[in-house]
């Protein structure tokens, strides 16, 4: 007798968010701040989910906040917010207004109770009884991404022209030629490069903080760690320019040091 194949399968889904933490109604400083941390860096968020947590706003807030507007500023910085983090009523309704969904239930009350280590809190939601298929839905929230196990490193030979691009996702980006002006260079990991740096270097794309940026000659437009960044606005320390240096974050300020 020939066995019946299944049209579907259910299984545990674990799904790693931004968490996009709202403190302030004001939509035009939001958008003011977004703009002075992002210009620089147009790919820093490549089309990741969001959840817009509400929890920090106050019950005087209700009404203020554009709500929708908010969802259209980060989906104009490449982020796809579908879900909110809020206890409260009003939010809730009108996030089901603008298709995001409410998740408060799924998420734990005290999310900081959960080992901090990984950055990451997950619940279940309760098992359906023996006649109804078990459903197991598991959601992950996460603060600031950090990956552990990366790909191979990504090499590149040739010099790098102005307007081009060059993106090393989860892991280290090493260049063996120049990187000229108006070129930008990212990797989720460390920057190598073995020539003059002369373009936009942005290592820890996604928030690692231990990342570094390493180069024989800094002539940089921009550099940046983990979102931290210096533009050519202000002059490079004379002790580097020019010179082999590295780059890397010390409590939340870009250090830069020759390398001897």
């Amino acid at each position: 007798m020939r066995q019946k194949i299944s049209t579907f399968e259910i299984k545990n889904l674990d799904l790693p968010l931004i968490s996009f933490v709202i403190k302030s109604v004001d939509l035009s400083l939001l958008k003011s701040e977004l703009h002075q941390k992002l210009a620089d860096m147009p790919d820093f968020f490549s089309g990741e989910p969001a959840v817009i947590d509400l929890s920090g706003l106050n019950a005087q807030d209700h009404g203020a906040l554009d709500l929708k507007g908010v969802k259209d500023l980060l989906t104009a910085y490449r982020l796809q917010p579908w879900a909110i983090k809020s206890q409260d009523a009003h939010f809730k309704e009108l996030g089901q207004q603008i298709g995001l969904l409410e998740i408060s239930a799924f998420l734990p009350a005290h999310p900081h109770a959960s080992k901090e280590t990984k950055g990451t809190s997950k619940t279940d939601l309760p098992i359906a009884p023996p006649t109804q298929v078990e459903r197991v839905v598991e959601i992950k929230e996460v603060i600031k991404e950090i990956p552990t196990d990366k790909p191979p490193t990504m090499v590149i030979t040739k010099p790098l022209r102005s307007g081009q691009h060059i993106y090393a996702r989860g892991g280290d980006l090493v260049i063996l030629a120049m990187v000229n002006a108006g070129a930008e260079v990212m990797a989720d990991g460390n920057i190598h490069v073995y020539a003059p740096l002369r373009g936009k270097a942005i290592a820890g794309a996604k928030g690692d903080v231990t990342a570094r940026i390493f180069t024989s000659c800094l002539e940089a437009e921009l550099v940046s760690i983990a979102g931290t960044y210096r533009t050519s606005d202000t002059a490079l320390p004379k002790e580097v320019l020019g010179q082999s240096a590295q780059i890397y974050l010390e409590e939340d300020k870009l250090v830069m040091r020759k390398l001897d």
